[in-house]
Formats: structure tokens, C-alpha cells, sequence
């Protein structure tokens, strides 16, 4: 069974890095994906969205896919439903991402399991913000 890492442990994840990209943003401030990647801007994080049809997100040039990312990127934070995360993990696994960060709300076990045995750290069904607000400010 899936278990995330403590809060310490996340809050020191959060704490290493700069750049998320953030698969599933949306372009449609009411949405959560919007909300949560635009405070982790206001906390100084660099958000590059991943979302195939809008081209800017929070002033940001936004790429179709992880792959299409120029730039390093140290964390994922994923906004899809559990049955889009195995595809999503598959190609963090095949670009030698890190970590990965499963908003939430979404679970996929067998799919944070993969990406934990392909050496990533993993944080399932917990929201970024609010970790990095409640445990790392």
C-alpha cells in the first residue's frame, strides 16, 4: 500500500526546488489546477504549464506535453483524473523526472508505485499548496 513521504519530508522536497511543471493546468481561473498553480507562483516557484490546447497560463508559455518542456524541471504536479496518471508517470519515468505530485483527490496506486520503483518520489491525493503553506513557510 501507497504511503506519501511525512511532512517533513515533503516540506524538504518543496524546499529543493524551483521549477514545476504542472500537467493539467487549466487555462479557466475557477478551476483548482488555476488557483493552486498561481499561489505557488506568488511563492516564488517557476509554474510551466502542460496542458495540449492553450498556448498561455499565468504568463506563462504552455507546452503539450512534458516532453516538449526545454528546460529542467524538478517537480510534476499533476491535475488529471487517476486514469490519465499511469501515462503520465510512463513519461516522467522515460524523461528522468525526479518527483511527482498527485494533486488531491487522485489516486492511482499502481501507477505511484511504478514511479517510486523507477526511483521518484512520490506525494499522492495531498494539494501542494496547502503543504507548502501549512509546513514549509
Amino acid at each position: 500500500m501507497f504511503k506519501n513521504p511525512d511532512a517533513e519530508a515533503r516540506c524538504a522536497l518543496l524546499k529543493t526546488i524551483k521549477t514545476i511543471a504542472v500537467v493539467g493546468l487549466s487555462p479557466n481561473a475557477a478551476r483548482p489546477s488555476y488557483g493552486v498553480a498561481k499561489a505557488m507562483q506568488e511563492f516564488g516557484f517557476r509554474v510551466i504549464p502542460v496542458h495540449p490546447a492553450a498556448t498561455e497560463i499565468l504568463g506563462e508559455k504552455v507546452y503539450p506535453s512534458l516532453k516538449d518542456i526545454p528546460e529542467a524541471v524538478d517537480l510534476v504536479d499533476v491535475f488529471r483524473s487517476a486514469e490519465f496518471i499511469d501515462g503520465v508517470v510512463d513519461e516522467c519515468l522515460t524523461l528522468g523526472m525526479k518527483a511527482i505530485w498527485i494533486q488531491e483527490g487522485i489516486i492511482n496506486e499502481p501507477a505511484a508505485a511504478r514511479a517510486q520503483a523507477g526511483g521518484m518520489t512520490v506525494v499522492m491525493d495531498r494539494c501542494i499548496y496547502r503543504d507548502y503553506r501549512d509546513y514549509c513557510r
